[in-house]
């Protein structure tokens, strides 16, 4: 079976990154004119020609946002399960080599956690863990996702990458969907990033949608880590991804998200920055590329940045989170994988939702449509 790898072996890096840089004036009012904007399109949407150009990218973005999804913000919530992890992968706080403290929830913490976030009106929640065959192996991902099944509608997963028969399994048993970050696409750079470790297996990763998709998954979200590599050619490979994957695996959705790296300590610092200016770039750009896409922003972000995104174009929001296992009920000193921006309450976010003119959903958004 071919994959998304047979596509991305003949795309090269660099002359991508080259076409976008040439774009000109002409070339994004090109775009911005277009009804079914293609790939050569997009690149000129992100490219540094189209920056005096985002206010009115914004005003399109937030017109096709609400007639495809209408004036509604879906909410979600993550739960940790645990910050054991055999990856060392530099940026992120559960670096094996890092000096933490690490747990994994028991079953009866996991049911703990699960009561206490919908008593805050979740339905929806994303089970996240470290990699770890011996403390977060499958048998114990199963048994997590069969609990939080007891209290929630949509039940989500961003753990390592797994084979298309467990992915089954999981689908069967209730799974919903699965966020999987290829972290960068440049797979030199991911090299680098990801040594002597499990994850330094670029292809199995870049490969992990399509198992999903032989899955039959619901849902399926994708993302690249902000900070690791130019943004502007990674979205431009993401694109091309997300546009094979809806061609090829039409009944699964599809949501990106663009999380850019936090501190974890002041551990890592990002190789390459992104302004908020140029963050509602992407964000706008990938509107106008897919109407269709969900659009997911976490609390990395600020309260501000994330209450202004709410009008350009992005349609999930995480809310109350905690980044570290048991961060809702058992324990507040273990590390986080992150060091979350925005640390308002769910109750304060969705107020805040409302007094923006929009209406708060707190189970996924297809379901509610679907009922």
């Amino acid at each position: 079976m071919k994959t998304f790898s047979f596509i991305y072996d003949k795309l090269n890096w660099e002359e991508i990154k080259e076409k976008i840089y040439k774009k000109t004036d002409a070339d994004v009012k090109r775009a911005l004119a277009s009804y079914n904007r293609n790939i050569d399109d997009f690149m000129a949407l992100i490219s540094p020609a189209a920056e005096q150009h985002i206010e009115y990218m914004t005003q399109i973005s937030n017109k096709l946002t609400q007639q495809r999804f209408g004036k509604i913000i879906q909410l979600y919530i993550p739960l940790y399960l645990s910050n054991y992890c055999v990856n060392s992968c530099v940026y992120c706080g559960f670096n094996r080599n890092n000096n933490i403290k690490r747990i994994s929830l028991t079953y009866d913490e996991i049911e703990q956690e699960c009561k206490v976030i919908k008593e805050q009106g979740f339905d929806n929640v994303l089970l996240v863990s470290g990699e770890s065959s011996e403390k977060a192996n499958f048998n114990y991902l199963i048994n997590a996702l069969s609990i939080a099944r007891k209290y929630f509608s949509a039940v989500l997963m961003e753990v390592q990458p797994l084979n298309t028969n467990q992915y089954l399994q999981l689908v069967k048993e209730g799974l919903y969907g699965v966020y999987i970050y290829q972290e960068t696409y440049n797979k030199e750079k991911y090299k680098i990033y990801h040594q002597d470790c499990l994850k330094a297996d670029f292809y199995y990763r870049l490969e992990t949608p399509d198992r999903l998709g032989e899955a039959t998954i619901n849902k399926i979200g994708l993302g690249f880590l902000i900070g690791l590599d130019d943004w502007r050619t990674e979205s431009v490979f993401m694109a091309i991804h997300i546009k094979y994957l809806e061609k090829k695996y039409w009944k699964t959705r599809y949501s990106v998200s663009f999380p850019r790296l936090r501190p974890y300590g002041n551990r890592f610092i990002p190789k390459v920055n992104i302004t908020e200016k140029e963050l509602i770039q992407l964000i706008t750009a990938f509107r106008l590329f897919n109407t269709e896409l969900e659009i997911a922003l976490s609390t990395r972000e600020s309260p501000k940045f994330r209450d202004n995104a709410i009008k350009i174009g992005v349609t999930n929001l995480s809310a109350g989170s905690k980044t570290n296992p048991g961060g809702y009920t058992i324990s507040c000193d273990t590390d986080n994988q992150f060091d979350v921006h925005d640390n308002r309450s769910q109750k304060e976010i969705a107020e805040r939702i409302k007094s923006l003119g929009y209406e708060v959903v707190w189970k996924d958004w297809f379901m509610l449509q679907n009922n």
